[in-house]
This record gives C-alpha cells, structure tokens and sequence, in this order.
C-alpha cells in the first residue's frame, strides 16, 4: 500500500473472505450492517435531489456502495475513490457476488486515486461524501488519510458539499473530539452508534454532518 510497508491482504476462509493490512483486521464480508446504515442514512436525505452526485471515499467490499445505491434516483451519479487498484479488481471478480455487484450499475464510475483529490479545492461539486477509507478518523492503513479529518480537510468537504449536502464518516471506535471538529468546520452534527450486523454485534460509529 502506498505509504506502508504493509501489504493489503484479500484472505478465504469458506464463504467469508476478510481485508487485512498487514496483521491488522480492516474489514469483513460478514459485518457490514454499519457501512450500510452510513450510506442509506446518508444519502436518504439528499436522494430526492435531481441528479443528485455522491462521493465513496473507500470501495471496501462493496457494501457501502451497494447501500447508497438503494437510496438513490435514476439519474443520480456515484463516483468511488479507492487508492488501491487491486481493491478495485477484487470487487470485480471475487467479491462482486457479496454486495450483488454493484460496480456494473451504468450510475457507477471508479477512479483508482486518493479521494482527497476529489474534495479538495472543490466548490459545490457533492450532494454527499461518504468516508470509509481507514478504520476511523485517524490513519490506521495510510497517515495521509489523517488530512481528511484535520481542520482542513473537514473545511474542504464542506466547500465540496452543496448547500444541505451530507458529510457520512465511518469509525470503528467512538472519538468525542472529532465530533467537536465537524462543528468547529461549520456542520450541523449528529452522531449515533450503530451495531456492526444492523441488529447484533460490535457498536460502530457513524457521523452525518450538514453543510
């Protein structure tokens, strides 16, 4: 992976498969309820916007992709960021079958570059971005990640976000001061802890913040 020494490992065991950076776990086919919810909670509020354009930071296995998807109009355009180029080939073959492939729908387009590029200096340009891109506000898989939770990136998102567009961030563990950072951004915040399989399972944290 750029930035590590560590590799990015896809691993098999039955019908569950795991993405691994180096020994640490980063996600899994069997939990993914919260992902989900960060997308579907996210993108319900701007989904009856008119060609409404939405940005993944993060393709993962597919999942949060698959759920904003659901929650979206005919005409509205997805673009996924993902870094790794082998994450990108992986969800077209081995794992397109878990989130029932959502890369063939024609609202879809992948570029293989850091989402950053796409926030920052950008000025209306999102209805909603939706960051899944490490295991929470803080660069777990790449430190450079650590600049879209700074001051600075969560001023760019805003800047990137349409008026009463939605910033959805991911994080596997709750962090009370990076809320005091949305709204020191200027976002209207909320915060909820959500069960990793929807109904059962670890909690994880999902933060919806409204420019």
């Amino acid at each position: 992976m750029p930035g590590t020494e560590d590799p990015l490992i896809l691993l098999q065991r039955g019908t569950v498969y795991e993405i691994r950076v180096g020994a640490s776990l980063l996600m899994s086919s069997r939990t993914h309820g919260s992902e989900e919810l960060l997308a579907e909670r996210a993108c319900a509020r701007i989904a009856a916007r008119k060609d409404a354009r939405v940005l993944i930071g993060g393709l993962g296995m597919g999942f949060t992709l698959a759920a904003a998807l659901g929650q979206l109009g005919p005409t509205a355009q997805v673009v996924v960021a993902d870094l790794i180029p082998a994450v990108v080939e992986w969800n077209r073959a081995l794992l397109a079958h878990l989130a029932d492939r959502p890369l063939e729908d024609r609202r879809v387009s992948v570029v293989e570059r850091d989402v950053a590029g796409l926030i920052r200096g950008q000025l209306d340009a999102w209805d909603a971005i939706l960051l899944d891109v490490d295991n929470g506000p803080n660069g777990l898989t790449r430190a450079a990640n650590n600049w879209l939770y700074s001051a600075a990136g969560l001023g760019a998102s805003l800047s990137a976000l349409r008026p009463g567009g939605v910033l959805g961030v991911w994080s596997v563990t709750p962090d009370r001061d990076f809320g005091r950072r949305l709204a020191r951004a200027g976002f209207k915040v909320e915060e909820e802890l959500v069960r990793a399989r929807r109904t059962k399972g670890a909690k994880h944290t999902i933060w919806l913040a409204v420019r």
